[in-house]
């Protein structure tokens, strides 16, 4: 599943995230959604999500949807 779709993104949610400085190289970040920080309903490049950890990226790859 991929991450552009906010109604498919949930606080809880195992990710992979691009963060910011690694949008070039692509390297991934796996994390728990802690916060949804992207208010439109979809973006090309994926949701904007706080991770558990404080880490701010965007949803790249769902891994696991279901809620912890």
């Amino acid at each position: 599943m991929d991450g552009t779709k906010r109604s498919s993104i949930k606080p809880g949610m195992l990710v992979d995230i691009v963060l910011k400085k690694d949008q070039r190289s692509g390297n991934l970040t796996e994390g728990i959604v802690q916060k949804i920080l992207t208010n439109s309903p979809t973006h090309p490049h994926g949701i904007k999500v706080r991770l558990t950890t404080g880490e701010v990226g965007r949803v790249k790859k769902i891994i696991d949807d279901q809620e912890s």
